[in-house]
């Protein structure tokens, strides 16, 4: 099974200790809801340091590292997960905390647009999956993961030519052609929720307990890619107007 999303390949979810108590659909839905109130908290608290006048590039740019090592952490400690997700959640916030407030100062009102949009998304794309409206078949899986290939390759050029003072303009611009590729980059974010959806049914009652954290984790990747993709849309279409 193909997947989009790097937390739900074979690497996580192979030659798992053996546990009577099985991964369920609740369990996984309660965690990500406790994880999401976690970023918010953690969201929360960067942003009004912002608003207080206070310097908060520590915050995200910690926030960025600790949630890396957290992450790193909980690939190779599966079993650990139920400490080492929240706490990846918690640093999350700080860093999302800390660019939707600075996208706030510039243009008000926007990180909530951003939030509504990515949770409509979330909601909209569970609907089409629970209901088979849209069939997670090989073929779909193929196409988006080859388009999130892309999508990542583009921005790996992008960041390296950043590097040496470059900035790319499908990336960083605000051209038609700019904001037509954030917004191909926020569908198939969208997207990409259906296959996460698709391979944690697979694992509904077969996995151990402790993975319902390790599938949190896969649906807190996705949702902050798909916020971050938004949010640059928004932003591109406001500078445009």
């Amino acid at each position: 099974m193909q997947t989009s999303n790097p937390v739900f390949n074979s690497y996580f979810w192979n030659n798992l200790s053996h546990s009577n108590d099985k991964m369920n659909l609740n369990g996984v839905l309660l965690k990500t809801l406790y994880a999401l109130f976690l970023i918010t908290l953690s969201t929360y608290y960067v942003w009004n340091l912002i608003k207080q006048g206070e310097n908060v590039k520590y915050y995200i740019y910690g926030g960025i590292v600790t949630s890396l090592f957290f992450s790193i952490l909980t690939s190779y400690k599966k079993r650990w997960s139920p400490v080492t997700v929240p706490i990846y959640a918690l640093a999350k916030g700080f860093f999302l905390g800390g660019i939707s407030a600075y996208a706030d100062n510039k243009f008000e009102g926007l990180p909530t647009i951003a939030v509504k949009v990515s949770v409509i998304s979330f909601f909209v794309m569970l609907f089409l999956y629970k209901w088979k409206i849209v069939k997670v078949t090989h073929q779909f899986r193929s196409v988006i993961y080859s388009a999130i290939f892309t999508i990542m390759i583009i921005y790996l050029i992008s960041f390296i030519l950043r590097i040496f003072g470059i900035r790319l303009g499908i990336v960083y611009g605000t051209s038609w052609l700019a904001i037509g590729f954030t917004f191909i980059a926020a569908s198939v974010a969208s997207f990409s929720l259906l296959l996460d959806f698709y391979y944690i049914d697979k694992k509904i009652n077969k996995a151990p307990k402790y993975m319902e954290w390790v599938a949190t984790w896969g649906i807190l990747v996705s949702l902050v890619w798909l916020y971050v993709e938004v949010l640059r849309l928004l932003k591109k279409l406001a500078i445009r107007y």
